[in-house]
């Protein structure tokens, strides 16, 4: 659409779940802010108890952050627009804001701007932060998601598969007492504590699982061990997945920037982990200040003022709330292009030459700690290898706990080998495995010639892509990370790598989401070329006879990416 006149001042109203509050902004800044949260008395929200609480806030909130303006300078008719959280969240609290912000449209005769809560949340870091483009980590109570913007849209390259990381923060107080919000509790008992104990680390290549790990950690208190210790533990756990992914996607994309938004970004030891990583990758962070991470009025009158200049603004007959709406379901043609760092290495691993054979390098951040060339990953353009043998070490994460790591990168070398062979043995073409060092966490195997998928892909090889996984999975072999940045194109063949999350005996579902993680690939990396999906669904059909079944979950896979209520 095409830019309206600008507008000076937009009014916000925010009441997707618990908060309930406006904000008048402007470009420069936040003129007035006026909350009254919803605090429930015992377990979680009740949609319901909260809407009630809104309906009777509401105006004494609205009443009192116009007036605010209005002794700031800003007179009620200078305000051009107002907006309301549209989606997602609980349906009930959505509509309590959005008749209020209605009647004030008609009232005021200005127009009306429907937001969406997750890409609100970006929009205001981005705009606090002043960076064009990054990876957002988007982390909050009912969504947690890593997403980059591309082709007009936010694209979600990945996100929980069961439950937000606040929500289950949120649950796990609850089980012991803490209270409601539970995260600022826990992260307080964390610092009390310095001893680590195990707990299920869930990573599925850009996805994640916190619904075991949350009941774990429940178990692990009930068992007696003190709770900082468990606080401590969980945190460690829980952090380290969601920086891996974030990771993960700054690798995949290429990007240099990494944003943290949402409300469980106020978390000083995830917002350091962050810090860490990007400063090892040569990467930049950025996290707003604090009163912009939880939702506010103020993250949607800044996007409203941006949607309004945009020319996104709603007729009032058609401002229905949408409770399960998406980030990427969602039109962001403002966003500029990304400033893009190919040579920034992978997310996972290096890849070492022996025997002095030759190889197209990118540079490395850090020196290698021994002899050999630095290969390009998955995030460089130029061929990864060229002759001689490949040895990947599995790098390690200084922003994860010791006892997270080292095992991890254990049981990844371990995995990487074993089911490397495991797939070349079922007839998927992988690189042949010629050596394991669990000691230097080394997989010694063939080198290849070509570059990786994900810098591009013709139809056949899509098709191939999907044959190669139903492969896999007719074998009982679950990749885990199975993206066109884990294929490569070698003297005219598809090759598989990079097996290191990978597991067998696997079943529909986790079939399901190892398909759905390649077609999300698809999604973020070409999302105007449908016919790529359609050749890698043709290739997997062809390739396992379960497909079916498998491409029905994944469609239930996919409509679970909804606003949480059930804790």
């Amino acid at each position: 659409m095409a830019a309206s006149s600008p507008l000076r001042y937009v009014l916000g109203i925010e009441g997707t779940a618990w908060s309930l509050s406006a904000a008048v902004v402007s470009e420069a800044e936040v003129v007035a802010e006026v909350s009254r949260p919803y605090v429930p008395p015992r377990g979680g929200i009740h949609p319901r108890e909260a809407a009630q609480h809104h309906a009777e806030h509401i105006g004494g909130v609205l009443r009192e952050c116009v007036g605010e303006a209005e002794r700031r300078g800003v007179a009620r008719g200078d305000i051009g627009a107002v907006a309301f959280s549209r989606g997602p969240g609980m349906g009930p609290c959505l509509r309590t804001v959005a008749t209020a912000a209605r009647a004030l449209s008609v009232s005021w005769g200005v127009p009306l701007v429907g937001v969406n809560h997750a890409v609100a949340h970006m929009e205001v870091g981005r705009w606090r932060c002043g960076v064009s483009n990054p990876i957002v980590l988007y982390v909050s109570g009912g969504n947690t998601q890593v997403v980059a913007h591309r082709e007009g849209r936010y694209r979600v390259m990945g996100e929980t598969l069961d439950i937000g990381i606040g929500n289950g923060l949120d649950k796990f107080a609850r089980g012991l007492g803490l209270g409601h919000p539970g995260g600022p509790r826990v992260e307080e008992l964390a610092r009390q504590a310095s001893r680590y104990h195990p707990l299920p680390y869930s990573v599925k290549g850009m996805d994640l699982a916190f619904s075991g790990l949350v009941t774990a950690a429940e178990e692990m208190a009930q068992r007696g061990v003190p709770r900082e210790e468990v606080c401590y533990s969980l945190q460690e756990t829980a952090y380290a997945m969601l920086v891996e992914v974030a990771e993960r996607a700054m690798a995949h994309a290429g990007r240099q920037d990494l944003l943290l938004a949402g409300g469980v970004a106020a978390n000083l030891r995830l917002q350091e982990m962050c810090r860490v990583m990007c400063m090892e990758r040569g990467a930049r962070f950025h996290v707003p200040e604090r009163r912009y991470l939880g939702d506010a009025g103020a993250m949607i009158a800044h996007t409203g003022l941006v949607m309004a200049r945009h020319g996104f603004t709603l007729p009032v007959e058609e401002s229905g709330v949408l409770p399960q709406q998406r980030a990427d379901q969602v039109e962001a043609p403002w966003v500029g292009p990304a400033e893009e760092m190919p040579s920034l290495r992978g997310a996972e691993a290096e890849v070492l030459l022996r025997d002095g054979a030759a190889a197209s390098a990118s540079p490395s951040p850090t020196p290698l700690p021994r002899t050999g060339v630095a290969a390009p990953t998955s995030s460089s353009p130029t061929p990864l290898l060229r002759t001689g043998v490949a040895v990947k070490r599995r790098l390690p994460k200084s922003y994860r706990h010791p006892e997270v790591d080292l095992p991890l990168r254990g049981e990844r070398v371990r995995r990487e080998a074993r089911w490397l062979a495991e797939a070349r043995r079922a007839g998927v073409d992988t690189p042949i495995l010629r050596g394991l060092d669990l000691e230097e966490a080394e997989v010694e195997m063939e080198a290849l010639e070509g570059p990786s998928l994900r810098h591009g892909l013709t139809p056949e090889e899509s098709c191939r892509a999907g044959a190669l996984l139903g492969g896999l999975h007719g074998a009982s072999i679950l990749h885990g990370d199975y993206t066109p940045g884990n294929l490569m194109r070698h003297r005219g063949r598809v090759v598989v790598i990079d097996f290191g999350l990978s597991t067998g005996g696997v079943g529909v579902e986790e079939r399901g989401v190892d398909v759905r993680i390649f077609l999300e690939s698809l999604r973020a990396l070409w999302p105007d070329r449908p016919h790529l999906r359609e050749g890698f669904l043709e290739g997997y059909t062809q390739g396992f006879p379960g497909a079916p079944e498998v491409l029905q979950r994944v469609d239930e896979i996919e409509k679970r990416r909804r606003y949480s209520t059930q804790f």
